[in-house]
């Protein structure tokens, strides 16, 4: 009889694993769905005028929508979670990322309206990645995992759409809309293993499914929590700082006499070099102590390696670049590990999620912006590198003070009470 208990015991350990394992990987293919909408137009972008017959002075709005669609969508996820469950508004998002991403390419007209619904879709799925780690009691490297799938979708995406353009005839349309492929596949898996335990926890206010407190008052609203608008200004920095880099790095590097060729696999060497940073910076951030140091350290590391990126020769550039890359996806890491270390449940860490990256990704929408504009005003770049490294010291500070003060809560609170009374329990 014993070993009959033993032997049950055993099998619901193992079966238990097994579905801890599924939501890992779930979300890391969710993760890896996030990025080549954008970077697949990165790589072709000279080809979309007269393939998709779009005026070439919409280029740069082709390139900014996504990010606005970011920047706009944000509380989206959370309200379908609330409504279906967090499994099923993931999945949800990828479907409609899937449709977004072949209606854009086979209907040219819609290839702007396609390319926001996308983000919109992107953004959704996004704020939850970190609800459904919370509520799975994923560690460090859950966090990291998912912020390096960030990092190879993007990759991939920029990698594979010519080689796929080449596999598929020469049809550019085909080899964008392949990538609805992976969105359904993700989809598929988070609907199947990815929402059992976020969507427990999104049933009831406190996060726990199995009972409900009675006599409690609303949480402060995160508007008035001092540590969500550092979470949120942490994030919109160094997201802010990704896209000036990533849009403007290429052509600096062409600017300093590097060939166009070269200077574009010196931007795909910023994002390679990160990958590694970005699965080990939540890790790290997971211990206290290196924790007080890593947040605002980082900022400070940002800032340095810009400037070294500005001083240093031609034939130093590789190296810098990679610092520059480390740093700067080490940040994006810290970024999400934040909104998870900082929020006391999976419903904190969701809207703080849907607030960080709203607020974040619409700063960051500027970036590429501020960037150009500050190159065409003074006719050269080091104006533009040192206000970028000034606004990494801020990151900086941002840091300090994410790290530091209450965690973010928008559960419900217990009341006070009165002498001679008690909190009743159901459940």
């Amino acid at each position: 009889m014993e070993e009959r208990r033993r032997a049950g015991t055993a099998l619901l350990g193992l079966g238990a694993r097994l579905a801890t394992g599924m939501v890992l990987l779930a979300l890391v293919m969710v993760s890896v769905n996030l990025r080549p909408t954008i970077t697949t137009v990165a790589g072709v972008m000279n080809q979309v005028p007269g393939v998709f017959g779009l005026d070439p002075a919409l280029l740069p709005l082709l390139g900014t929508l996504p990010v606005l669609a970011f920047g706009v969508s944000g509380p989206i996820g959370p309200w379908l979670a609330r409504r279906f469950g967090t499994g099923r508004a993931v999945a949800l998002a990828l479907v409609v990322l899937a449709l977004a991403l072949v209606v854009r390419v086979l209907v040219p007209v819609l290839l702007l309206p396609g390319t926001f619904l996308a983000g919109m879709s992107i953004m959704t799925a996004s704020v939850l990645v970190p609800q459904i780690v919370k509520a799975n009691h994923g560690t460090g490297w859950w966090t990291g995992l998912c912020t390096m799938g960030f990092g190879l979708g993007a990759a991939l995406g920029a990698g594979l759409v010519q080689p796929l353009q080449h596999v598929l005839g020469g049809s550019l349309p085909w080899a964008l809309a392949v990538w609805a492929v992976p969105a359904l596949m993700g989809a598929i898996l988070i609907h199947r293993s990815g929402g059992a335990a976020a969507d427990a926890a999104t049933s009831s206010p406190t996060g726990d499914a199995s009972s409900t407190i009675v006599g409690r008052r609303p949480a402060e609203p995160l508007r008035k929590q001092r540590t969500a608008w550092a979470v949120t200004a942490f994030f919109g920095l160094q997201a802010m700082l990704y896209f000036a880099i990533t849009s403007w790095l290429a052509v600096y590097l062409v600017s300093r006499g590097i060939a166009a060729a070269e200077s574009a696999a010196l931007l795909a060497w910023f994002s390679l070099a990160g990958l590694p940073a970005s699965l080990l910076a939540p890790v790290l951030a997971g211990r206290p102590g290196v924790l007080k140091i890593l947040a605002p350290g980082l900022g400070l590391s940002v800032a340095l390696a810009l400037l070294g990126v500005l001083a240093a020769p031609s034939e130093l550039q590789f190296l810098m670049v990679g610092i520059l890359g480390v740093v700067q996806s080490a940040g994006f890491g810290l970024a999400m590990a934040l909104v998870v270390i900082r929020s006391d449940g999976p419903q904190s860490a969701g809207r703080l999620s849907a607030m960080s990256q709203g607020f974040g990704f619409a700063l960051a929408s500027l970036g590429p912006l501020g960037a150009g504009l500050l190159h065409t005003m003074t006719g050269g770049w080091d104006v533009t590198f040192w206000v970028l490294a000034l606004e990494a010291v801020v990151l900086a500070g941002a840091g300090f003070f994410a790290i530091r003060g209450p965690l973010v809560s928008v559960e419900q609170a217990p009341a006070p009470v009165e002498p001679g009374t008690e909190a009743t329990l159901v459940g």
